[in-house]
């Protein structure tokens, strides 16, 4: 078996997804293993995976960990199997502590965000010297590559990218949220004012990436004296610009919480 998925929420679903969607695996190549059983047979049902019991990794060549942090230390006594690979989606769980708990060097650290449901995440991924000699760390860029972007990070950074990135979705959906209840507000009907709002985002994301910084596309669409401006003067006044860095922050420090619980 050449890659076992332990863990099958949300994000080891789109893994499973996007692996087999892109030809790198066949489903007969990847066992798959998640304490809800029921949901499990499902999906070995629909795409034909093999289910590994809990506890048996049938000697896979490298072992994807799509688990809760504060569940790894307790996991980490079976996950360990000689001349196995481990890739990692755990949040705040370094590749240090990787390391000692599954007494191997071949780990790789990822960290995408819900982007990956759809084929549009982005990860940041980093692994000791052994994975990328090993092609632990190239196999996990062919894996995440097949549901996003992919970007060599150091990992000093990880909890930053943590708290913008892998946490970014949830915050742009309250904006989004709040940007529909200003349609509502205004008279748009709710179904309506759901879907603008998501389409702004998606829309608003294409024009910010042929752009070399935000500021322009906000120039762009500010004529003087016009709608946008007064809105932008409310954002300002109501100190909007500063709450969302303080977002980041909390969840960036929170990242590094999580992972000194593992220590």
């Amino acid at each position: 078996m050449k890659l076992a998925i332990v863990g099958v929420g949300k994000l080891g679903l789109a893994i499973l997804e996007g692996v087999l969607s892109r030809g790198l695996l066949q489903p007969a190549d990847i066992g798959i293993m998640d304490t809800n059983a029921a949901r499990l047979s499902m999906i070995a049902e629909r795409l034909g995976t093999p289910i590994l019991p809990v506890g048996e990794l049938g000697g896979a060549e490298r072992v994807l960990i799509s688990l809760q942090p504060r569940v790894f230390p307790e996991a980490s006594e079976w996950l360990r199997q000689p001349g196995t690979g481990y890739i990692s989606t755990m949040a705040g769980v370094s590749v240090a502590t990787l390391s000692k708990r599954l007494l191997t060097e071949r780990v790789v650290r990822v960290m995408p965000n819900l982007g990956a449901t759809i084929g549009q995440s982005q990860t940041a991924i980093t692994g000791l010297d052994e994975a990328q000699q090993s092609g632990d760390m190239q196999y996990a860029h062919e894996v995440f590559g097949s549901v996003g972007q992919v970007y060599d990070l150091a990992e000093h950074l990880f909890n930053a990218f943590t708290g913008m990135v892998g946490s970014g979705p949830g915050y742009l959906a309250v904006i989004a949220d709040a940007l529909a209840d200003g349609g509502v507000r205004m008279g748009l009907p709710r179904a309506l004012a759901h879907e603008l709002a998501a389409r702004l985002f998606s829309t608003s994301g294409g024009l910010l990436l042929q752009r070399a910084h935000p500021a322009m596309l906000k120039d762009e669409v500010s004529s003087p004296g016009g709608t946008t401006i007064a809105g932008l003067e409310v954002l300002e006044s109501s100190g909007v610009r500063g709450a969302i860095i303080s977002t980041v922050v909390a969840a960036t420090l929170r990242s590094a919480e999580l992972g000194r619980d593992q220590e």
